[in-house]
């Protein structure tokens, strides 16, 4: 099973410790790393192949989720930007990387793509560790989405 479609089949589940929340177009999860606290994904459910195979409406929906995690990665991290990345080139499923940028990353990052972070020795996400941005973020978008 491809890995997204593997992924939205765990947090349907209740098998996924990522999952942050269930939002109209998909899921909220954290990042299987965390050097950029707070690096998170939308997962589209149903699993589709990229952004142009959705709808008009479904569409719009998934962009606006995806910068409604952003809004609030923003207010809760006290980042400087969000990153919005939707490429499908390694896993050619619709997903939405969504990455808090911080004043605080070294000068020679900062400009550059999360990319260029080393992701294979990056911290791992751990809920002892990364569960209270979990539940932050998951309170926080929840309020947005049904005040």
């Amino acid at each position: 099973m491809p890995l997204i479609e593997e992924r939205v089949a765990q947090a349907k589940a209740g098998t996924n410790p990522k999952v942050i929340c269930r939002m109209k177009s998909g899921w909220a999860v954290m990042g299987d790393v965390q050097f950029l606290p707070g690096y998170s994904l939308l997962l589209p459910d149903p699993v589709v192949p990229s952004l142009n195979d959705l709808g008009p409406a479904v569409r719009a929906q998934f962009l606006a989720d995806m910068t409604l995690i952003g809004d609030v990665l923003l207010e809760l991290t006290k980042a400087r930007r969000i990153n919005y990345e939707i490429l499908g080139n390694s896993e050619p499923e619709l997903h939405a990387h969504i990455f808090p940028r911080f004043e605080s990353e070294p000068a020679e990052k900062r400009r550059m793509p999360a990319w260029f972070y080393d992701w294979k020795n990056a911290p791992q996400f751990s809920p002892d560790e990364h569960g209270e941005l979990q539940r932050k973020l998951r309170d926080a978008i929840m309020k947005r989405i049904r005040p």
